[in-house]
């Protein structure tokens, strides 16, 4: 694998993420991928025994210290009409959301 992003992959990527940069940011962004590669690769050389176990955090996080979790009971808010003053569009007590329009991309 190649051990940098090369101008050409990242412009596709631009492409196909749809962005509009200007060359300054273009410039920026290649170099702070390829920092960003190159610091996973030195992570990822770093030899590590295997009979450690993965953890998302260095803090043990025993189950007894684990807070119970609270029981989800559906609880109607009291004054519904306050909510719904503050919405712009309303049908039959249902919030309508504008249709979003939607583009095709090259």
């Amino acid at each position: 694998m190649n051990d940098q992003i090369s101008i050409e992959l990242f412009n596709h990527l631009v492409e196909l993420a749809a962005l509009e940069l200007s060359e300054e940011q273009a410039a920026y962004l290649h170099k702070q991928l390829n920092n960003q590669l190159r610091a996973i690769r030195e992570l990822a050389s770093i030899p590590i025994d295997s009979a450690i176990e993965a953890n998302l955090h260095g803090v043990p996080y025993i189950p007894a210290a684990r807070p119970q979790l609270r029981e989800d009971i559906a609880q109607p808010f009291a004054d519904v009409t306050a909510i719904l003053s503050q919405v712009p569009q309303i049908e039959e007590d249902h919030i309508m959301v504008p249709d979003i329009p939607h583009t095709t991309l090259k």
